[in-house]
C-alpha cells in the first residue's frame, strides 16, 4: 500500500523548501520515516563536473548509479523524453510513513500553501487542488475557510500533517 501523500505548495521564493525541510526535521523527531519530493521546473544538475559520475554522465549513459556505504543516488537522463509523470515519481518513494512533496502544486493531494511577504505573488493558488491549510507570516490577514498556521508553528502544522495523513501516533 502507498503511503499518504502530502504537499507544500506556493509561489517562487515563498520559503517552501525553508518550510519543506522544517517539516520533514520535526516528523522525522516524532519517528516518522519520511520520503521527500520537490519539484524543480528548470535544469538542475546534482552532480559536480569533474567527478566521475559527471564524466559517466556526460559520455551518455542514461543512468548513473553511485553507491557508497552511507547512501546511493541515481541519476536518470531524461534526453528528449518529457518529464517523468507524478505517479511514477511515487513509484520511486521506497518505504516510508509519509511522502512529503515540495510543489506539483498541480496535482491532486493534500497541501499546505504557503503564503509570505516578498513571495513572486501574493495572490491565493486558486488553481491548485487540494489546498486543506495555509501557512503564513501574516496570518491575521488570512480568510480561507481552512486552518491557518503562522510559519513558524511547526508543531502545529506536524500534527495536522500527521493527523490529516492518519498516521499512527508516535
Amino acid at each position: 500500500m502507498r503511503p499518504p501523500v502530502f504537499g507544500i505548495a506556493g509561489w517562487k521564493n515563498s520559503g517552501k523548501t525553508t518550510l519543506t525541510a522544517r517539516l520533514v526535521a520535526a516528523l522525522t523527531e516524532r519517528g516518522y520515516a519520511v520520503t521527500a519530493i520537490k519539484h524543480a521546473h528548470e535544469s538542475f544538475d546534482i552532480d559536480q563536473p569533474g567527478r566521475d559520475s559527471y564524466r559517466l554522465r556526460e559520455a551518455g549513459a542514461r543512468r548513473v548509479i553511485l553507491s557508497s556505504p552511507k547512501r546511493w543516488a541515481l541519476m536518470h537522463e531524461l534526453g528528449n523524453s518529457p518529464e517523468l509523470p507524478f505517479e511514477d515519481i511515487l513509484s520511486e518513494t521506497g518505504p516510508c510513513d509519509l511522502v512529503l512533496v515540495e510543489g506539483f502544486k498541480r496535482e491532486v493531494f493534500p497541501k499546505i500553501e504557503i503564503r509570505r511577504e516578498g513571495a513572486t505573488s501574493q495572490l491565493p493558488l486558486t488553481s491548485a487542488p487540494g489546498v486543506v491549510a495555509v501557512a503564513s507570516d501574516r496570518p491575521d490577514q488570512e480568510t480561507d475557510p481552512v486552518p491557518i498556521f503562522h510559519l513558524d508553528d511547526i508543531a502545529a502544522m506536524a500534527d495536522f500533517i500527521a493527523r490529516h495523513s492518519n498516521l499512527p501516533s508516535r
